[in-house]
């Protein structure tokens, strides 16, 4: 798996992968957009700004990078980048499948995505995602799987995404909703030919959203890799937004609460890798600091307590607008 790339690194940050979801177009729902990015959304402004996020990232020890097709130019961004070092072969690769972007580089169009996870779906993206990726692609995910997917029951899908895996694609999903922990069990119990489609799954686990701790260490012990995503809460975690307890335990720290929150995810046992959804250098130096943050006992009781309900957390997020 292209992940053991990663399991055998020694930088404090190899376990800390940059997500593009934010920067790949000019809408999304992370809080406080104006001020990360600034009027200027245009196409190059953002391809500026990916390129310089990767750079830094880069230097700074991240060697995972997550994109989709849904987000707006990421792929194109990201093979811009890879293309212009060849020499960069340390890299991993993840993009996602089953969303189109349809909000045409706007913010406010009336509807940002088209979900679908039928077969021909899944060929025409993986066609385009190869145009731009080819063989840095290492892993492409079904994304945003549900426990009522039919890309969960789909044999026939099933076995295109076996003959992918065949030739040396990881396929994996990602999960999202109150029922994260359902999806996983379920994605667990597909296989092809007796053996398991899925080798790994990227959820929304933050302070806040706990809900899928349990499926994701299963999924851990069945051998897939766990992705993080969302480990911020679409910005309800950073300084300007975070709880007080968070706030707290930050400044005890002497660290962000960004740093804290994801730290708190790096202790996981289960979590292979942990997304930052940085929009700037400066946020993705703070998010890095992650990887030397040490929580004691009561920070972490502390903490606990901000878990809410998965209903209500999904339900907030679903309300964030698009900026």
């Amino acid at each position: 798996m292209p992940f053991a790339r990663l399991a055998t690194a020694t930088t404090p940050t190899c376990h800390i992968g940059l997500g593009l979801a934010a920067i790949g177009r000019p809408g999304y729902i992370n809080l406080g957009r104006t001020e990360d990015l600034g009027e200027d959304r245009s196409v190059e402004a953002l391809r500026a700004r990916t390129h310089e996020l990767l750079d830094a990232a880069y230097v700074q020890g991240v060697r995972y990078f997550d994109v989709a097709r849904s987000y707006g130019r990421s792929e194109e961004f990201l093979a811009d980048w890879l293309n212009a070092r060849p020499s960069f072969d340390d890299i991993v690769v993840g993009s996602k499948w089953g969303y189109t972007y349809t909000a045409s580089w706007t913010t406010d169009a009336e509807q940002h995505e088209v979900k679908d996870h039928s077969l021909p779906t899944y060929e025409r993206q993986r066609a385009e995602t190869a145009e731009l990726l080819g063989d840095r692609l290492d892993l492409y995910q079904i994304h945003s799987v549900t426990p009522d997917s039919p890309a969960l029951t789909d044999k026939e899908l099933h076995a295109k995404l076996a003959e992918a895996a065949a030739q040396g694609t990881t396929i994996g999903f990602s999960t999202s909703g109150p029922a994260q922990a359902d999806a996983i069990r379920a994605a667990l119990a597909v296989t092809v030919d007796g053996e398991p489609l899925f080798r790994t799954v990227q959820s929304t686990y933050n302070v806040l959203e706990t809900s899928a701790a349990h499926a994701l260490a299963e999924a851990h012990d069945a051998g897939l890799t766990v992705i993080v995503k969302e480990g911020m809460a679409n910005g309800r975690l950073a300084d300007a937004y975070a709880p007080d307890v968070l706030k707290a335990v930050a400044a005890e720290t002497s660290l962000g609460c960004d740093a804290v929150a994801l730290a708190l995810i790096l202790r996981r046992p289960w979590a292979g890798v942990v997304l930052s959804g940085a929009a700037t250098v400066n946020q993705l130096s703070s998010n890095l600091h992650a990887a030397v943050v040490d929580l004691d006992d009561d920070q972490l009781e502390r903490l606990a307590t901000l878990a809410e309900e998965p209903g209500a957390y999904w339900e907030q997020r679903s309300r964030l607008p698009w900026n």
